[in-house]
C-alpha cells in the first residue's frame, strides 16, 4: 500500500501524526466560535457554510486517524505501546465527531438562544474551545518528551498542562450548571421540544471540555509507564 506524504512523518517521529491529527482536530473545535457568532446573528447561510468547514475538517481528520492506525508501526521502541497510541488517537477523534453532531444539530434545527442565555455560552463555548487548545499543547510536547526519554524538566511541563487541563474542565462544569440552570428557569416560556434540544446543545458542548480532558488521562498514562 502506498504511503502518503503525512504517514512519512513516521520516519522522523512515531508520535509526530498523532501530534498533526490533533492539530486537525483542534481546528475543527475552533470553528465552533464564528459557526456560533453567525448563529446568534441568524445568518443562516454563513452558517451553513461554517458546518461545511467543520465537516470537512472532520472528515480530513478521519482520514488522518485511518492513515495512522494502517502505518503505525507494531514496534514503536518507545516506553509505551501501539495500543496506547491508538486508544490516544481514539479520543482524539471523539472530539472532532462531537463538534459536528453539534453544528450538524443547530444548522438541522436553525436553533434559536433565548437572549439570556447568549452571552453565558458564548463564556461557556469559550472555555470549552480552551480545553482543547489545551490538550492540543500538551500532546505536541511528546515530540520533546520522546527527545528527552520521557524524564527531567519536559516532563515536569506537560503534567503541569495537564493539571491545568483538568482545571478547565472543572470550571466548565461549574459554567453549564449556570446555562442549566438559566434555561430551568426559561422552561415555561419556550416550546418543550426547543428546551430539549438546548438541554442537548449544553450537554454536547460541555462533552468537548470531557473529551479534551480525557485526552489529557491518556496522555498521563503514557507519561506513567
Amino acid at each position: 500500500m502506498p504511503t502518503t506524504p503525512f504517514m512519512n512523518m513516521f520516519g522522523r517521529s512515531p508520535i509526530r501524526p498523532l501530534e498533526e491529527h490533533m492539530a486537525k482536530v483542534h481546528a475543527c473545535v475552533k470553528q465552533l466560535s464564528p459557526f456560533f457568532d453567525a448563529v446568534f446573528a441568524k445568518n443562516w447561510v454563513k452558517v451553513d457554510k461554517l458546518h461545511k468547514d467543520i465537516v470537512r475538517l472532520e472528515n480530513e481528520a478521519d482520514t488522518m486517524k485511518r492513515d495512522i492506525r494502517l502505518h503505525l508501526p507494531n514496534s514503536l521502541f518507545m516506553s509505551f505501546s501501539r495500543s496506547d497510541l491508538l486508544e490516544l488517537l481514539e479520543v482524539q477523534d471523539a472530539l472532532a465527531n462531537k463538534v459536528k453532531d453539534i453544528a450538524g444539530m443547530v444548522l438541522g434545527r436553525q436553533m434559536s438562544f433565548p437572549d439570556t442565555m447568549a452571552a453565558k455560552y458564548v463564556e461557556f463555548l469559550k472555555r470549552n474551545i480552551d480545553a482543547s487548545t489545551q490538550a492540543n499543547t500538551a500532546i505536541h510536547e511528546l515530540d520533546e518528551l520522546f527527545e528527552t526519554g520521557f524524564s527531567g524538566n519536559e516532563m515536569k511541563i506537560v503534567e503541569s498542562m495537564i493539571t491545568k487541563l483538568t482545571a478547565i474542565e472543572h470550571s466548565t462544569d461549574d459554567l453549564g450548571n449556570q446555562l442549566r440552570h438559566i434555561l430551568f428557569n426559561l422552561e415555561k416560556s419556550l416550546p418543550p421540544v426547543d428546551v430539549m434540544f438546548l438541554y442537548k446543545v449544553i450537554e454536547w458542548t460541555g462533552d468537548l471540555a470531557d473529551d479534551a480532558r480525557e485526552i489529557g488521562d491518556h496522555l498521563q498514562i503514557l507519561l506513567a509507564k
